[in-house]
């Protein structure tokens, strides 16, 4: 249950800064912390109740002591989510999320480790909202290079334009898909609404209707079986692999970057060629996947499961950001307020946004 309230924090350590947030992105993240699906927060993290919101972009207010010299009051930067990380760097409990002890952006004033903190570029050609949905992009470009790698261990000597790169989910499948284009293959992604279609084809990427398959979630995966039913998802999944024929030349999807999970993976994986890839960076739709061994290695399908990003790559990322426009588009006027905040997890949990990266606005700027 998401409640307004007031609550206090310990000062912050040497190693802590004190920053007011000025801009969050509503993330799938929080939509689970909500819903306690598929974990509970606030029960795993052993607290009666957390402030969740972990990416976003803030004002340093105080740093600590032992803050980095980078970090300066009145700095504006995004904060990275990494509550804890392995050795290598990446994130194995997330900030504002399941690390215990942190405290989210969904409040006037927080804090944060100053290592966390990416200063904002000075003069940067694009907006604080827009820096503010980094985090669907940083999870994209990590995921991406991954999957790519993966699949030029198979197909070292391929014309990439000859390939269908195909998408279904949100910003973080958008975000993946530009990469692929600008890389040099073919991209398509699906979409339930005229708005979104239309922002794809501004994007360069082919958008296929969902609506032309309404019943493809029907998997029939731990599910009694209702021939009616079973008919419709037939239907769905017929007309979903005659379109993937089409923009494919009927070799298949070459790389499939799938973010929603179990409702659909049946069909992500009929949908898949022979050494395809099947990349993921979440689980929107549910966390537990059912398939054939043999088959995917028959196949050889490459399976590639990523989450958040590499803490070294941080300012690699935005820096090429900054440098090529690879960053989301957002409206000025679809930005929620601070009290508005119910309304935009209600919107974001029935799907009536029209937006791949809904923002919130905290504190003035």
């Amino acid at each position: 249950m998401l409640r307004r309230e007031s609550f206090s924090f310990p000062e912050p350590d040497d190693h802590e800064v004190l920053v007011e947030p000025l801009y969050g992105s509503y993330e799938a993240n929080m939509d689970h912390a909500l819903t306690r699906d598929p974990i509970d927060v606030c029960r795993q993290r052993g607290e009666k109740s957390t402030v969740i919101g972990n990416l976003g972009v803030v004002r340093v207010l105080r740093p600590g002591p032992s803050a980095p010299t980078t970090v300066r009051e009145g700095d504006v930067c995004m904060v990275m989510p990494f509550g804890r990380r392995d050795r290598h760097g990446y994130a194995e409990l997330v900030y504002g999320y399941d690390m215990p002890g942190t405290v989210g952006l969904m409040t006037r004033r927080t804090k944060v480790r100053a290592e966390n903190l990416l200063p904002v570029p000075v003069d940067s050609a694009y907006s604080l909202p827009q820096w503010a949905a980094y985090a669907r992009y940083f999870t994209a470009w990590d995921n991406w290079s991954v999957a790519f790698h993966c699949w030029k261990a198979q197909m070292r000597e391929e014309h990439l334009g000859d390939y269908l790169v195909f998408g279904w989910g949100g910003g973080v499948s958008v975000a993946e898909l530009e990469l692929a284009r600008r890389a040099g293959f073919r991209v398509a992604m699906t979409a339930s609404t005229d708005e979104r279609l239309a922002y794809l084809r501004g994007k360069g990427i082919q958008p296929v209707d969902r609506r032309l398959f309404p019943d493809l979630a029907r998997s029939g995966h731990g599910e009694d079986f209702d021939p009616v039913a079973d008919r419709r998802y037939r239907a769905s999944e017929q007309e979903f692999l005659r379109v993937i024929a089409e923009l494919s030349g009927g070799a298949g999807v070459a790389i499939f970057i799938d973010n929603i999970g179990a409702p659909v993976y049946k069909a992500t994986l009929k949908s898949l060629s022979r050494e395809g890839v099947v990349a993921t960076a979440g689980w929107k739709g549910g966390m537990n996947l059912l398939n054939r061994r043999a088959t995917e290695c028959i196949k050889r399908h490459l399976h590639v499961h990523t989450h958040v990003w590499r803490f070294q790559d941080s300012a690699r990322v935005r820096d090429y950001q900054e440098e090529t426009g690879w960053i989301a588009d957002i409206d000025p006027d679809a930005i929620y307020g601070f009290d508005e905040i119910p309304v935009l997890a209600q919107d974001y949990r029935m799907e009536k946004l029209s937006t791949y990266f809904p923002i919130y606005q905290v504190n003035p700027v």
